[in-house]
């Protein structure tokens, strides 16, 4: 439902000079890496890089995993980069673009390192990490009612920043606030504001990105095409964006979260049913979303749900609308709290103050697949039911409804990459969680995934449609992003619906030689 977080075990990670140890590579059979490391090692330092640290290092794996979010990728056996490299300036993401290339790396991009199937951290061949970590400034300008925030900057860190000049502008992206800006952004951003002001990607009015050749662009430089698939056309297929320009939206001084719980599985299964007419058709400024699990209270397998969210109001605001639109809910003053945008932001995170937003280390880590879908019609009290069974087997799995309609049914579904507009009631979010390493995931895996058939015929169909912040390479994926264009097709026209014609085609004019490239990215022609 939300992302817990906790203070910075590491500090802010200001790292120094990683001294490279006198200890030989692990590898039985690759007497050109070596070189290749060495060859990286010498071109990074004659270019002035000196944060950056190698398996060699007795660090290494504290720094790898530190913005790892989904402890899958830590297990045993998943492929570990050779090095990782902290930019701390543009000129330095450019020189270790050209250094990694030039010594015939493949390229890894890590922000907030949220991709739900590791895609910033892992690669099916000899690669090193770019971390965007130390690039995290937030520079805002309130006469422009702008902002110029680093691709490493977390979304917690630009609400905060946002805060300290302003209790009347914020920012439509998502609740978790560990959440990389490079990533989230060039996925959309969905969030607590999108129905009132679209995904995140819709408010970037600028961007600065490496490209293949290591040269800098902004828009005017890249051609619009180009900004426009840096706008939710996924992340790792057009260059290393450094720098977003975004547009600050205005909220009210009071602002209104909510939180409530209903049990039992026949009482959950009526009210998301009705629920399903209430949050979509509400005014763009409620956003209404809804957790389901199961629970074993009862000493007995049944359903739970939490419905949960804000209005851009006050409490009586809220009341009034939420009951007159959604009576059997039930909502009272105590299931309320008013506040300040930046407060609402800290509640729904779960934070512990408003300063925690910016602490980058997130506590919940945990081993999770994810799924997504987007329903278009109300799907009936007895389909639900029947879709709470699967949580009732699996405790520790949840699925997540968030509400579209509002300005996102009003934007053109090509205004940007991301296409998900008119006709989409909401979004699903499955998720299969375990706490630990089993060294065998298949049972929560495999779950998961009779789940998702079980609501083949409540979903989106032609495609089942997919998004992309959510990445699931059980959609398809090709090994070493060396997928042809109808390969791709099969996850691409998902995450992309009609767009994805247009971004083959923006990547074959901007990376024809496909130097970005991970098992889900875009291919070129």
């Amino acid at each position: 439902m939300a992302c817990k977080i906790t203070q910075n075990l590491m500090g802010k990670i200001a790292l120094v000079v990683i001294l490279v140890l006198a200890i030989p590579l692990i590898c039985a059979a690759c007497p050109d890496w070596n070189t290749n490391l060495d060859g990286l090692i010498s071109c990074l330092g004659r270019n002035g890089i000196r944060n950056y640290t190698t398996n060699r290092s007795a660090s290494y794996s504290q720094l790898l995993d530190f913005s790892l979010q989904n402890l899958r990728f830590t297990e045993a056996g998943v492929p570990k980069p050779s090095a990782l490299i902290f930019p701390q300036t543009k000129a330095d993401v450019q020189n270790a673009v050209i250094c990694s290339l030039k010594n015939k790396w493949e390229l890894r991009v890590r922000s907030g390192g949220h991709s739900y199937e590791g895609l910033s951290s892992t690669a099916d061949a000899p690669f090193v990490i770019i971390d965007l970590m130390n690039m995290h400034s937030v520079v805002i300008d309130m006469q422009s009612k702008t902002a110029w925030v680093e691709a490493g900057a977390t979304v917690g860190e630009i609400y905060y920043g946002i805060s300290q000049h302003t209790s009347e502008y914020g920012f439509p992206a998502g609740t978790c606030p560990t959440l990389g800006a490079g990533g989230h952004f060039s996925g959309a951003g969905y969030g607590m504001l999108s129905r009132k002001y679209g995904v995140a990607a819709d408010n970037i009015i600028d961007a600065q990105l490496v490209n293949a050749e290591g040269n800098l662009l902004d828009k005017q430089l890249m051609g619009d095409d180009l900004f426009w698939a840096l706008q939710g056309g996924g992340g790792g297929s057009w260059g290393i964006v450094v720098a977003w320009k975004i547009k600050l939206v205005a909220v009210p001084v009071v602002i209104t979260t909510f939180n409530l719980e209903r049990v039992g599985k026949q009482v959950v299964a009526e009210l998301v049913y009705k629920w399903q007419t209430a949050a979509p058709s509400a005014p763009g400024e409620l956003f209404m979303a809804v957790y389901i699990a199961g629970t074993n209270q009862s000493g007995t397998p049944d359903t739970r749900a939490t419905f949960y969210g804000q209005y851009l109001g006050n409490l009586n605001e809220t009341l009034q609308l939420i009951n007159s639109i959604f009576p059997e809910l039930g909502l009272v003053e105590t299931d309320c709290k008013e506040g300040s945008w930046i407060e609402a932001v800290a509640q729904i995170a779960y934070a512990k103050s408003v300063i925690a937003l910016t602490d980058r280390y997130h506590e919940g880590k945990n081993y999770f697949k994810a799924k997504s879908d987007y329903v278009k019609n109300s799907i009936s009290a007895q389909a639900l039911e029947g879709a709470f069974s699967y949580l009732e087997e699996n405790m520790d799995g949840y699925v997540i409804f968030e509400p579209y309609g509002g300005v996102m049914s009003q934007i053109p579904s090509d205004a940007i990459a991301f296409p998900h507009r008119a006709g989409n009631l909401y979004i699903i979010q499955y998720q299969a969680v375990w706490q630990q390493e089993t060294g065998d995931d298949s049972y929560y895996i495999n779950w998961l995934r009779r789940f998702y058939s079980y609501m083949r015929p409540y979903v989106s169909q032609n495609p089942r449609a997919a998004f992309v912040n959510y990445l699931d390479l059980d959609l398809g994926s090709a090994v070493n992003g060396t997928s042809t264009v109808a390969e791709a097709r099969s996850w691409g026209s998902k995450y992309f619906l009609q767009n994805f014609d247009q971004l083959v085609k923006v990547k074959s004019r901007v990376d024809p030689y496909n130097v970005f490239r991970n098992p889900q990215s875009i291919p070129p022609i």
